[in-house]
């Protein structure tokens, strides 16, 4: 089981995640939507294609570009599709259980 705390609160939690280049990716729908607001942020892996991203919002707390995810990934990360990843920084933890 991975989880996502952010300030002590799980966010995301899953026992299906895919780790690539130190990242989990989870199912999208294990994480608790609530907390996400759109960016406009994009940004280019060679292998992996176009980044998506989102802010997280938690108790009036805004964290800009957390939670990143590829929605048409290239060939060779096609697993990652439908799932999301996040940074680890500003109180946010990816845990291994």
């Amino acid at each position: 089981m991975a989880k996502v705390l952010l300030n002590g609160k799980i966010i995301a939690e899953s026992n299906d995640t895919i780790e690539i280049e130190g990242n989990h990716y989870f199912p999208i729908e294990s994480l608790k939507k609530e907390y996400l607001e759109k960016s406009d942020l994009k940004t280019t892996c060679p292998w992996k294609g176009v980044a998506n991203y989102y802010h997280l919002n938690m108790d009036g707390e805004k964290m800009n570009d957390m939670v990143w995810y590829y929605p048409e990934p290239k060939n060779a990360a096609s697993q990652i599709k439908g799932r999301i990843a996040f940074y680890q920084r500003k109180g946010l933890k990816v845990l291994e259980q």
